[in-house]
């Protein structure tokens, strides 16, 4: 199987870790032809027992990674129990990853009203229909609530949810790897004692 070199030239020089994501997400847009911003999303729930599944990273600045989600789903509440959590970015036809970890915060309400109003319209009667994660007894059911919120707000704009918002990721750790032949990938990782700490980087073994 082809191997493909890095499209950025000698990333484990980087001195810090968002603009080389920024580069990389970048390149992983011109080359994925789906969702170059899916990516793994890891918490814990009360017994400690870890949950991961696919979101969207909706929104990137220097505090960290954003996602938006329904309070009420597995993660909302895993979340509201221990506000820490993990990312893993797989950008398959770069043959390149990212994990990301740190601790949660969620976003202002300015920002979660701010996202809100930029979905499509049938995305946010979506988030008033969908009881996310809750027992569904059929299609029909969910059907049914999206006909409803679709006739509730017919005129004019869609409101968010109070059940609807946004998590920040604040990383305290971020690693990127690259794949290479014969598995002898290279890799570093960027850490810090906290989110407004100053980053320290180490090569690791593949």
């Amino acid at each position: 199987m082809e191997q493909h070199e890095p499209l950025t030239s000698d990333f484990t020089a980087a001195a810090e870790p968002f603009r080389l994501f920024e580069a990389w997400f970048e390149e992983a847009t011109a080359s994925e032809s789906n969702d170059p911003n899916a990516m793994a999303l890891a918490t814990v729930d009360a017994d400690g027992m870890p949950d991961v599944r696919m979101v969207l990273l909706n929104g990137r600045d220097d505090g960290g990674f954003i996602f938006y989600t329904n309070t009420g789903s597995a993660k909302g509440r895993e979340l509201a129990g221990n506000m820490k959590a993990a990312l893993v970015f797989h950008w398959k036809s770069l043959r390149r990853q990212v994990r990301v970890r740190g601790p949660v915060e969620q976003v202002s309400e300015a920002e979660a009203d701010a996202y809100f109003a930029s979905r499509p319209r049938l995305s946010q009667v979506g988030s008033w229909a969908s009881q996310q994660s809750r027992p569904l007894e059929g299609r029909f059911a969910l059907e049914a609530a999206v006909a409803r919120y679709t006739a509730q707000y017919a005129l004019g704009s869609v409101p968010r949810p109070p059940h609807w918002t946004g998590f920040r990721i604040r990383p305290v750790q971020i690693e990127f790897w690259h794949d290479r032949a014969f598995r002898l990938h290279d890799r570093i990782v960027f850490r810090r004692e906290s989110p407004q700490g100053e980053w320290t980087k180490t090569r690791l073994y593949p």
